[in-house]
């Protein structure tokens, strides 16, 4: 990873309990060649600690983009999304939900809660490496982030 100080460093938060979903979200991001930083958290209460820096995440850096599974232990992806959205310091963060479910309800729900996109886990690793290729590229070459 080129970490020079010309080039910035994308943060990313996964929040994903399963770790072979992790394990493919690496392997995905390292496969983008993209100068990026992937943190993990594996439930919904340890990435609110993340996000408001409580330990044992004090020195978490802010993510540029969430991603977020809604089936979580602890804490619901849904009631992750909620806290962060109505948190004026963690509203701006895009918040992505890369989730297995296609439920309608979930869907809606999650926009209704100012998710910025739903996204369904494709089970191949090529489909899924281009999903990944695919998000970096909107969130960090097309989109403008708030700093």
């Amino acid at each position: 990873m080129n970490t020079s100080p010309d080039i910035k460093i994308v943060e990313i938060l996964l929040v994903e309990d399963s770790p072979s979903d992790v394990l493919l979200t690496k392997r995905a991001l390292t496969d983008a060649k993209m100068t990026n930083r992937l943190h993990v958290v594996q439930d919904g209460v340890e990435a609110m600690a993340f996000l408001h820096r409580e330990p044992p995440h004090t020195n978490a850096p802010r993510p540029d983009l969430i991603l977020l599974d809604l089936n979580l232990p602890k804490k619901s992806g849904t009631e992750v999304l909620m806290e962060i959205k109505t948190d004026e310091a963690l509203s701006t963060i895009p918040v992505c939900i890369l989730t297995t479910s296609q439920e309608e309800q979930d869907i809606i729900r999650s926009y209704k809660f100012h998710a910025n996109c739903y996204i369904v886990k494709p089970v191949d690793f090529d489909a899924f490496a281009q999903l990944v290729k695919a998000l970096e590229n909107f969130w960090f070459t097309i989109v403008t982030l708030p700093k």
